[in-house]
């Protein structure tokens, strides 16, 4: 459109490099609140974060949102309990070069499966002179060794397992290939140590597809390549047996039922090479990153809803013009991606006239169940649906809306051949023939010529064919009375 052109700079092909980084540092002076957060205390009286959804937002004195932080697993949130924070006070840190696995529970550690030169191997860092423990890659081990799962287990005093907090599952902690272990068997943790670190690279390198065709992308909901892996629904992961190439990921819920499908768990099977961001027993929600990757739209839209997909486009398409120094108001887009979602495919018709996996418009759907429920009948389900904006435009109600767009025989030619009606109910297809626009004045103007003709309907209706012809009859008879 002419409002988004862009006044790009030939910065030639550098690939502009987000680094990572390793605090928050508050802007303003106000309360901190934790939303969707599950921390636990460790020994210093610091917070550590061990969920990945977690929030840190700042409030002014009158309570309005000022700041939202999102804080990655493993975090340390060093002001602890204390709720005020002053403006440029850090909040929270952590290293955005290695992914921590924290320890819910305090014990002595006992390694499993933990063999030198078999399943890890002892690596010394050359500038300290520490000693640490790197757990090989199963596919760089001996065959006899590929099965071993090395994992640190948590005791008490008593030598028993210690389970997790809230359940009855033992901590077991299994690490994954490259972990680093700083721990020696036999030591004492308490709650909010950390266990193993697992490398990360720094910084992610962006994909050169800046600019416009980036854009474009967005507004066409094209799937990326090798999109994340969100997890299904929430519940606990675990590892079950690998296949050829695929490592088997697990995750059961709380309830112990699966929504998706009423079984116990839920399982899929993963590449090998795709690095995993969670690890055995750990806690996860729906929607939450499971294998990094640039996200898919589809299911950020079918795991997190409407509101968090339409805040990622928005941020996305900004990010690209904010790199290029062009204003844009959230407004535009925010129009753009109404119009991606205004489809949705029917799940369940209720007690409607509807089939199931029909698609009509989003405000269709709503006039249905809002019929139904007046009636006590029970309501449709439906999926919401993410079209691009090229397909998004050619399946809208009118047709010479359409034809005026893209592919105008097909259109035609699908329109003739089905017979269709066109309501001249939008703005484009008003143009086209040539009358007001239902927008502005416009819109007044349309609205008094239906009332009217819905009146002038009406006062036809309220005399029948029977009245007619009764009245015709008696006419008649009175015409052949008078003769006579």
């Amino acid at each position: 459109g002419t409002q988004l052109t862009m006044r790009t700079f030939h910065i030639g092909g550098a690939a502009s490099r987000a680094t990572a980084s390793d605090s928050v540092q508050v802007k303003n002076t106000g309360t901190i609140h934790l939303h969707n957060m599950k921390t636990v205390e460790n020994s210093k009286g610091e917070l550590v974060v061990v969920s990945r959804s977690g929030e840190l937002i700042v409030n002014d004195t009158n309570g309005r949102e000022r700041e939202k932080y999102k804080l990655p697993y493993g975090a340390v949130i060093i002001i602890g309990k204390k709720k005020e924070v002053e403006a440029g006070q850090v909040v929270a840190t952590w290293d955005p070069h290695t992914h921590p696995i924290v320890t819910e529970v305090g014990g002595k550690v006992r390694f499993e499966a933990m063999e030198e030169g078999i399943t890890v191997r002892e690596q010394t860092d050359e500038i300290t002179g520490l000693t640490s423990m790197s757990v090989i890659d199963p596919a760089e081990r001996s065959s006899s060794a590929k099965e071993l799962r090395p994992a640190v287990v948590l005791l008490d005093e008593k030598g028993k397992e210690v389970c997790l907090p809230g359940s009855k599952q033992p901590a077991h902690y299994f690490l994954p290939p490259h972990a680093i272990v700083g721990i020696k068997d036999g030591d004492d943790l308490s709650i909010g140590d950390v266990i193993a670190r697992i490398p990360q690279e720094g910084s992610k390198t962006r994909d050169i597809t800046g600019g416009l065709p980036r854009v474009a992308d967005l507004f066409e909901a094209r799937k990326p390549k090798e999109p994340a892996i969100l997890a299904e629904i929430s519940g606990t992961v675990s590892f079950g047996k690998e296949t050829k190439g695929k490592r088997r990921l697990i995750i059961t819920p709380k309830d112990g039922v699966n929504p998706l499908d009423g079984s116990d768990h839920y399982e899929t099977l993963i590449p090998k090479w795709r690095t995993m961001t969670v690890f055995e027993g750990e806690q996860i929600e729906r929607g939450e990153v499971v294998s990094e990757g640039p996200p898919s739209p589809h299911d950020i839209l079918r795991l997190k809803g409407v509101e968090a997909l339409a805040e990622y486009i928005v941020n996305e398409v900004q990010d690209v013009y904010r790199l290029q120094g062009v204003r844009i108001n959230d407004k535009h887009i925010e129009v753009i991606v109404r119009q991606m979602l205004r489809k949705v495919e029917i799940t369940d018709p209720g007690e409607s006239s509807l089939i199931k996996g029909e698609q009509i418009t989003f405000t269709q759907m709503l006039e249905v169940n809002d019929k139904l429920r007046d009636e006590d009948k029970d309501e449709a389900r439906y999926e919401r649906m993410l079209l691009g904006i090229t397909k998004a435009s050619l399946a809208t109600e009118s047709f010479i809306s359409a034809a005026s767009f893209q592919e105008t025989t097909r259109v035609l030619t699908e329109a003739a051949v089905t017979g269709k009606r066109d309501y001249l109910r939008g703005l484009k297809e008003n143009v086209v023939v040539g009358r007001l626009i239902p927008a502005g004045t416009g819109l007044a103007y349309h609205e008094a010529r239906k009332l009217a003709a819905e009146e002038a309907h009406a006062a036809d209706e309220g005399v029948s064919a029977v009245d007619v012809e009764a009245a015709l009859t008696e006419a008649l008879k009175e015409e052949s009375s008078a003769s006579n």
